[in-house]
């Protein structure tokens, strides 16, 4: 059995120094982030979940939203493109229940400064009729990023449970 020897060329000290020049350079990643939010519903969580189950309704209830097409394979895939045509998400449906009344579904790609997003959706039913709607989602921001991510995430967080509430208000 023939043993090849090479000289290392970093000393462990280099080595160390140079794990600390990368982890104080911005290229050690952020910590990772969890956001959730909920907001009572005035309905029943069945009517709630037929506005807000289908994977593409998003469309229909998160404002900034203009157009969400659906390629129709499972695991489904949607792209949501915004109102004004600047931006484009692409999103895979991970996880369904219906029982449950929710979805998760992870980023493909995203304009917003996260990586490793996945997110979930649920309609709760409560005892006196009505529901609550639960968003919760977790990403790493990049780094640098961690007021931009979170604040972006939950301006879109805010911004459709506060149009599903508004839509059963009446």
């Amino acid at each position: 059995m023939t043993r090849i020897f090479c000289k290392p060329r970093l000393s462990m000290a280099s080595a160390a120094m140079f794990g600390t020049v990368l982890l104080h350079s911005g290229t050690a990643s952020a910590a990772a982030a969890t956001i959730t939010r909920s907001v009572d519903v005035k309905a029943a969580a069945q009517d709630v979940w037929s506005l807000i189950g289908p994977f593409c309704a998003i469309r229909d209830w998160l404002p900034p939203v203009g157009q969400c097409i659906e390629d129709g394979k499972a695991p489904s895939t949607r792209i949501l493109v915004t109102k004004d045509g600047k931006a484009a998400f692409v999103e895979t449906q991970v996880a369904r229940n219906e029982a449950e009344r929710s979805y998760s579904y992870k980023f493909l790609t995203s304009p917003l400064p996260v990586s490793n997003y996945t997110a979930t959706i649920k309609v709760t039913a409560k005892a006196n009729g009505s529901s609550t709607v639960t968003w919760n989602g977790s990403y790493t921001p990049e780094p640098g990023q961690e007021k931009a991510a979170s604040e972006a995430l939950l301006g879109v967080y805010d911004a459709g449970l506060a149009e599903i509430q508004a839509r059963f208000a009446k």
